[in-house]
Order: C-alpha cells, then structure tokens, then sequence
C-alpha cells in the first residue's frame, strides 16, 4: 500500500461545464519527493489543495496511510503546508512566527523551545531570530514560513509554488534548501511549481498537467527522453523542443523547404504508413561538430546564424529551418555571429515523431 493514493480524483466547481481536474490517479510513496508541474489553470494546485483538505473532493477517492480523508478536516490529515505569500506575522520575531502554530496545538512550553530551536540553527537563522519580518530578505521570509511548517514533524509537505516571488539567484538557493531539507526530515513532499526546472532539479517524480489532466507521470530524466506527447515534449526541456512538420519518404523526412534527413532503417519503417509527422528535436541533439558530421555525412544540413547568446558554459544558435525558428546548443567554444552560415546534423537516434493529429508520441512504445 503507497502513503497516498488518489483515485480517480475530479473538482468540478459550481457553475463550470468541465472539470478543473479530471480522472487523477496517482500512488506516492513514503519519503518521495513529486512535483505537480504545468501551467497557469492546469490544475495543479486545485490538487494539492484537494489533498490538504481545504477544496472539496467532487469526486474519486483520496487516502494517506491508508486512511479515507474526503471528509477528514485539514488540520486532522497530518500535513504541512507552505505558501506562495509567505503569510508571516508581521508583529512577531522570526522566533514566535515559527513557534505560534505549535503553541496553538497546546505543545508543552520546553518542546516549543526545543523544536523552535532546532528549526533556527536548520535554516540558518540564528542571527535573525528576534528580527520581524520586514526586516528580513525574500528569502529570510521564506526560511521562516518553512522553520513554521517544519516544526509540526508531520509526515507530508505541501508546498504551493513556495519560490516564485523569489528572484532568480534566491530560486536556486532555496531549491537547494528544499531539497536538503527534504532529506534531511525524511518526510512525503508534495511540491507545486509552473517551473520545469524546479521540477527538474527537485523532484524523485514528476507529475506534468494540462487542462485538469494528467499527461505523464514519471523521473525527471524519463520524462526529458521519452515524452509521451507533444506537450509534454515542449513543455520539459529549456531552451524548448524545435518542432518541425515533416513528410517521410522512403527512408528519409522531408522538410517543409525541401531538406531531407536519412533515418535509420527501424526507425524508417515505423513510420512509413504516415502522410504527414511531427517531428521534435532538442536544441543539444542539433550537432555542428566534425565527428556527429561524419558519422551523419548524408544528412547535414546547412543554415544562416539570426541570433546568438552566449550563456557561459554554453550557447545558443538560432535559425530558420524547415520554415521554422530554431535552436541549437552548443559548446561554449562554438561561438557564431548572426549571418554565419553553419553546417549541422541532427542526431536521428534522438528525434522524437508524434501524429499530427493526437499529438501522441509515436515511437514511445519503443522506450
């Protein structure tokens, strides 16, 4: 039996002709970190608070330790939750903002004390603990509201996009904070984010939505290589998937603008009984180098530079091909000009087909 089952879960709201989440099933296991990512109204959100009891369950089933909780009222289901708004007392210490929530739950006066501590000198907040909150940075704050929800030692951590008002370089801070801290207590963590690359960096499991629908379930690493639709495919990954319209033919794909690219040969006869594709390929797999050159020396394809930006330890190419803006990643020892003409291949073994139509991977069984 997993730590929390969500079975067949639907919230329809009053007056709405669709469902805000539709047919949710997902097991999670004890000490597992998963992230319920998508975009704004995918329903991520209405799912985590359908799990912290404070949204109504329309319909389906919801367990934690294998207890029923649809009726079960938020503060009797053994969870803590952290915010968006950090929510903090603005007339109390950093001190009493952790521990006023275990003073509420009637927690002896030395216990207070002893956990409140434990949750300063866990988050490094030692010097900041007789500070109010307007005294503190954005990511001060945050420390704060999550020492408050640590303190409580419950099993399960719900967090609802917890660091989108922090700025870039506090973001990467914090998820490195979350997830010591995560591992470090030993707890179940639930995480909301409409930032890929927060699941990405964070999570055991990620959970990726569209509409109320879950589209793929799966590792961070899976979901990267084996998307199992379009949307899915653009959605993880930055820079973002190139998508092209393609036609196959015989043992190659055609290109809106006549380019051909060779398949292998498996890979060619899966796709033969198509019209038309969709064909994705990740900035990375789009290779200038001499070696990914010869070894694909009857596919490579040429193209003029438009932008560049140099991002460091790599860049990023973009150009028109196939009649499509695209881009490519490269080394950060490649560095080319807008009006370079480059040479390129893309790596066959890493392209990606979906029908035009579903949008549904069509090399995915293979994975």
């Amino acid at each position: 039996m997993s730590f929390i089952e969500l079975k067949h879960i639907c919230k329809k709201y009053k007056g709405n002709e669709n469902n805000s989440v539709s047919d949710f099933n997902l097991r999670i296991e004890e000490k597992e970190f998963i992230a319920f990512v998508g975009p704004s109204g995918c329903g991520k959100s209405t799912t985590l608070r359908m799990i912290a009891g404070f949204e109504d369950i329309t319909s389906g089933e919801l367990l934690i330790d294998g207890v029923r909780m649809n009726d079960v009222a938020p503060a009797d289901r053994g969870i803590s939750m952290v915010f968006q708004n950090y929510a903090l007392y603005p007339h109390m210490t950093v001190e009493k903002n952790i521990s006023y929530g275990l003073k509420n739950m009637k927690v002896p006066e030395d216990e207070i004390r002893k956990k409140t501590d434990w949750a300063i000198e866990v988050l490094g907040l030692e010097a900041y603990r007789h500070r109010k909150p307007k005294a503190l940075s954005g990511g001060q704050r945050q420390r704060v509201a999550l020492g408050r929800a640590i303190v409580k030692e419950q099993k399960l951590f719900l967090m609802d996009e917890p660091l989108s008002n922090l700025d870039a370089k506090l973001r990467v801070s914090m998820r490195n904070e979350i997830s010591k801290l995560h591992r470090s207590l030993g707890s179940t963590t639930i995480y909301v984010t409409h930032d890929q690359v927060e699941a990405m960096t964070m999570a055991d499991r990620i959970v990726i939505m569209k509409d109320g629908v879950v589209q793929q379930a799966g590792k961070p690493m899976e979901l990267y290589e084996h998307p199992i639709n379009r949307f899915v495919a653009g959605f993880i990954g930055s820079p973002q998937m190139n998508f092209y319209e393609v036609r196959p033919q015989d043992q190659h794909i055609l290109f809106s603008d006549g380019n051909k690219v060779k398949l292998p040969e498996d890979m060619a006869q899966k796709l033969r009984n198509y019209q038309r594709l969709t064909m994705g390929i990740r900035g990375e797999d789009i290779r200038l180098d001499a070696a990914s050159q010869e070894a694909h020396g009857d596919s490579i394809q040429k193209a003029r530079i438009e932008n560049t930006e140099i991002m460091g330890n790599e860049n990023n190419l973009y150009f028109e091909f196939g009649g499509v803006n695209s881009i490519a990643r490269v080394s950060k020892d490649h560095v080319s000009q807008s009006g370079d003409k480059i040479h390129f291949v893309f790596l066959p073994h890493k392209m990606h087909f979906f029908d035009p139509d579903t949008e549904k991977s069509i090399l995915a069984d293979d994975c």
